[in-house]
């Protein structure tokens, strides 16, 4: 493998317990509400097991961890990939291992027939808007001059 590259894997449910670790990490970094990696854990090798989740990993051993998920669209005729999560281990930040994650994520999106892909990004996290951005992600559709908003609201 050219330098340049790093090694991307489609993680199994076995793997559950360092994304979750991982996926722990990365909310408590930013300060975010996390049920914690045992929670996280049970989920994550239930939702990768029955095929709802796709989960990458970067490196060996794992830095870099990316989650997407596939839904059905009325606008499209395949399905919306969503980037739900994407992170990467600080010491290991840099080495392009976010990249690697996007072009599998990319390439699995096209193997999947869909024709966009999506994630959300908190307002203040200019490090990762910049991020996206330079890899193509836009926050205006085409002819719009205002940017689009996430909306969400819990449903208990």
């Amino acid at each position: 493998m050219p330098k340049h590259e790093r090694p991307v894997r489609q993680a199994t449910p076995s793997d559950a317990v360092v994304v979750a670790e991982m996926l722990d990490a990365f909310n408590r970094e930013f300060d975010t509400p996390s049920p914690g990696p045992q929670v996280l854990a049970a989920r994550l090798r239930r939702l990768v097991e029955r095929g709802h989740i796709v989960v990458l990993l970067a490196g060996e051993p794992a830095g870099g961890v990316a989650v997407l998920s596939f839904r059905s669209n009325v606008w499209y005729e395949g399905p919306v990939a969503t980037l739900d999560e994407l992170y990467v281990r600080p010491h290991m930040r840099g080495q392009r291992f976010g990249h690697a994650m996007l072009e599998t994520a990319y390439r699995l999106a096209r193997e999947r027939g869909a024709e966009t892909v999506e994630i959300n990004v908190d307002g203040e996290d200019t490090d990762a808007r910049r991020f996206y951005e330079a890899h193509g992600f836009t926050n205006t559709e085409s002819g719009a001059t205002q940017p689009m908003y996430y909306y969400f609201r819990h449903v208990n």
